[in-house]
């Protein structure tokens, strides 16, 4: 057998595995040790070059699939733009399906787009649950996950721990001790457990051991109802921790129709850095992750990984602090 006819099936024979291992195994995904140690003799003995298996796939589409929670979010058109970009200019098309913050549909949108016949997947994933992990380990394609971790496959996040808990820090440092956060529904594990554990653990260091959490959607409505339940349950509160600078638009507006100064009476922060929040009265203090670059590395990766090219199992985004006027320092 011959370098040239050798294919993913011929491997997959030869060692005595799945198709979809092998898949997996150049995808850089999760495989056991002796399972992949039996692919690399193969390999060995017939001389085969990884990357020369996209060009194995007579099927290339020179389509990547993405999959979005969301169309009307800052942080995913930025994403959206970046991938987009980068992958025109090699000559490859994007096809962007939402999944409207519904799990179901997003593990719906994956499986449309393997069956598309898609090169691979970027996913801005809302959750990671065991069906994901299923579908995506039985994938002869490569999935690259945006925004959640994923431990058996290639994943791209944001620093949320990190970023939480500067933010929390940064609260507690400027002398607030009455704290809120409106956070979000624990399925989204990135924002709903690491920030706001990152968050509570930056307050906790401030000596704030016991913030009101308010739960909410994403929505500028569920930012106002978020505000307005806090604001019931305690009308001292001098901070409110955002998750999301959209919550903290609905944040604003119900504080200002309490007739609540910001941030004379209450501080107010969010993380995203959307444009807007420079228009808001006084400009929001948020913190910014760098959505370009999570696009950019994810249609890097993604294309890496259809050549055969070696890549990290995590890359982390940073953030910076944009300073608003939304913070008093109470010290």
């Amino acid at each position: 057998m011959t370098n040239k006819k050798m294919t993913m099936d011929d491997i997959a024979s030869q060692a005595g595995v799945g198709k979809s291992t092998v898949s997996r195994y150049f995808n850089g995904g999760s495989i056991k040790p002796s399972t992949r140690l039996k692919i690399q003799k193969v390999i060995e003995k017939y001389n085969y070059e990884p990357n020369t298996f996209a060009r194995l796939n007579a099927r290339q589409s020179n389509l990547i699939g993405v999959v979005v929670p969301t169309l009307n979010s800052k942080i995913t058109s930025r994403v959206m733009t970046s991938i987009d970009r980068y992958l025109r200019e090699r000559d490859y098309t994007t096809l962007i399906r939402s999944s409207d913050h519904d799990v179901e549909l997003e593990l719906q949108n994956i499986q449309k787009l393997i069956r598309l016949n898609v090169d691979g997947i970027l996913i801005s994933a809302i959750a990671i649950t065991d069906e994901h992990r299923r579908l995506m380990e039985a994938s002869e394609i490569p999935i690259v996950v945006l925004a959640q971790e994923c431990e058996t496959g290639i994943s791209i996040v944001d620093d949320d721990y990190c970023a939480g808990k500067f933010m929390g820090t940064y609260i507690g440092e400027r002398g607030h001790r009455r704290v809120a956060l409106i956070s979000v529904d624990e399925t989204d594990a990135a924002v709903g457990i690491q920030r706001k554990q990152g968050i509570l653990d930056g307050l906790k260091a401030c000596g704030i051991d016991q913030p009101l959490i308010v739960k909410s959607d994403y929505s500028f409505q569920g930012g106002q109802a978020a505000a307005r339940e806090i604001l019931e349950q305690d009308r001292t509160v001098d901070a409110i921790i955002c998750s999301t600078d959209r919550l903290a638009f609905g944040a604003y507006r119900v504080l200002q129709k309490y007739g609540l100064r910001i941030p004379e009476d209450v501080s107010v922060v969010g993380f995203g850095g959307y444009e807007e929040s420079t228009l808001l009265s006084p400009e929001l203090t948020t913190l910014k992750f760098d959505s370009y670059a999570m696009g950019y590395l994810g249609a890097e990766t993604i294309l890496k990984l259809l050549n055969g090219e070696p890549v990290s199992g995590k890359q982390v985004i940073r953030f910076e602090l944009i300073e608003g006027k939304s913070v008093k320092n109470r010290r």
